[in-house]
């Protein structure tokens, strides 16, 4: 329900034969139907052909599709998906050039669908990026300012050297926020800062804080730590990127390839129109030769018939020839009795 055709004709359908990638099988005895559908849900376009039963093409167009014409009345397309090429013959020219563009329109249509596609999808990335990289900063700036509001009133002449590593460090954790957001340890070692601080004079004995020294210690720890992660996470990245070419270089191997094989079946297809018309000219032949053989046929059975009357006259006349033998036979002993009477009767006189 969701597909409905948008275009349809008549075609013989060939496919290259999967063993030697060369030449082309007759997927239908006939001339069979061949129809464009568009499908509403998924915005995208496919070639179907049914032959009885059996689907013998399911081809969904893609914007990297090619519609080759390679006769007057033969064009053929690679799917990949499939991994074989369709080949149409038509009955005329004109069948064949309204197919082509009818391929080229729904190509186009299916690249703009593409492109719509991939836009929503980097305009929701673009926005959930922002949207992410924004909020860790914004929450890290105002629970590091809100602190220094609330104690900015116990921070004595005592505390001057303190009070300025935390700024620097409240500066630092800041900028970095802009780029990373804080994990679980960083938030737990930036809110015991927090604590330190606020539990009175952190360089005081017994104030069960460190002093400012251990505090700048841990937070260059932290930063040495962040960027040892950064340089392993550049490490992976680089050999993703090396694998990444190495796949690009074999498919680019694998396209070369495939155009190759793609050039040598354009070649061969265009022998395709001659073997149809020599396949017309022996059925031509063939229906000629069944009518000779007919036509001998029925001499030969009204030979037989002659033939049986012939037999038939021949023993009717050796019966007559019989009995005509018997009668002279007997006219001929009818003729020496009486040849023997004259005889007998000169001799008597």
């Amino acid at each position: 329900r969701r597909e409905q055709p948008i275009f349809t004709t008549r075609a013989h359908v060939f496919q290259i034969d999967p063993s030697t990638k060369k030449n082309w099988v007759p997927a239908s005895k006939q001339a069979v139907t061949v129809s464009y559908f568009y499908d509403v849900t998924r915005n995208s376009y496919r070639i179907i052909s049914v032959d009885g039963a059996k689907v013998i093409i399911n081809s969904t167009i893609t914007p990297n599709m090619t519609f080759t014409k390679t006769s007057q009345k033969f064009g053929q397309w690679a799917d990949s998906r499939a991994n074989t090429v369709f080949g149409l013959g038509f009955s005329s020219e004109q069948q064949l050039t309204k197919f082509a563009e009818k391929f080229l329109e729904v190509k186009e249509a299916a690249r703009l669908a593409r492109d719509k596609s991939q836009e929503k999808i980097e305009t929701s990335s673009n926005h959930s990026q922002e949207s992410g990289c924004e909020t860790p900063s914004s929450t890290q700036a105002s629970s590091v300012n809100g602190t220094d509001d609330e104690k900015a009133s116990h921070v004595g002449p005592a505390d001057t050297h303190l009070k300025s590593e935390n700024d620097k460090l409240k500066i630092a954790l800041t900028q970095r926020a802009a780029f990373t957001p804080l994990d679980g340890k960083h938030w737990e070692l930036h809110f015991q800062g927090m604590r330190w601080k606020s539990a009175g004079s952190p360089a005081a004995p017994g104030a069960g804080g460190p002093d400012p020294e251990s505090w700048c210690g841990v937070a260059a720890s932290l930063q040495i730590d962040e960027l040892e992660e950064q340089c392993s996470e550049i490490n992976r990245e680089k050999e993703k990127n090396s694998q990444l070419k190495r796949r690009i270089e074999e498919l680019e191997a694998q396209v070369r390839e495939k155009e190759t094989e793609l050039n040598d079946l354009r070649k061969q297809s265009e022998i395709i129109p001659q073997l149809m018309s020599e396949c017309e000219y022996v059925s031509e032949k063939l229906e000629a030769a069944e009518r000779d053989n007919q036509s001998l046929e029925d001499k030969v059975r009204s030979l037989k018939t002659d033939i049986e009357e012939s037999k038939y006259r021949q023993r009717h006349l050796k019966v007559e020839l019989k009995s005509f033998l018997e009668v002279l036979d007997g006219k001929i002993d009818d003729l020496h009795d009486f040849r023997r009477g004259l005889s007998k009767l000169g001799a008597d006189n």
